[in-house]
């Protein structure tokens, strides 16, 4: 489970796919290129998730690369691994961070314990758009549509199975 919650933190960040705007407080060199003081500098966190120098088929979804024995098992995404930084890194990370990682891997257990899941009539993995409406936010260009199946007794789910 955390391998497919890294794995979706890279290729979806969580927050814009460009950092916070950050200045630079001294004039510096990054990758060959000198970066004045007090220029305006802009992390595109999306693009380097997709690096295809550090991410072997960077457009693949496979959560085995932060498996043990994986390519990029020693990565996490608290800021340590510059390769993925969906929330950031050093003195300005997220501050939600932690909550935010404790309640997605909370909620991904809970919908992957408590139900199956099933496309809509007539739908196939293979016809799902995973295209991005790109904006201040990434979200899915086509809303993605899943019926939940409950697979516990009804008195688990409390008031919410009557909705």
């Amino acid at each position: 489970m955390q391998a497919i919650i890294k794995e979706t933190f890279r290729l979806h960040p969580p927050r814009t796919p460009l950092s916070l705007p950050r200045i630079a407080s001294e004039t510096c060199e990054a990758a060959g290129y000198q970066i004045p003081k007090s220029a305006t500098l802009f992390v595109n966190v999306w693009a380097i998730a997709r690096d295809p120098e550090v991410w072997h088929y960077p457009l693949e979804f496979n959560p085995s690369r932060f498996l043990p024995g994986g390519e990029h098992a020693h990565v996490d995404v608290k800021g340590s691994n510059f390769e993925l930084i969906p929330f950031g890194a050093g003195r300005r990370i997220c501050a939600g961070m932690s909550l935010g990682l404790r309640m997605v891997q909370f909620m991904l257990a809970t919908l992957v314990h408590a139900f199956d899941w099933a496309l809509p009539e007539g739908m196939s993995p293979e016809n799902l758009d995973m295209e991005e409406a790109y904006g201040l936010t990434l979200q899915r260009a086509v809303p993605l549509a899943a019926n939940p199946i409950p697979r516990l007794h009804k008195d688990a789910y409390g008031p919410l199975l009557s909705i």
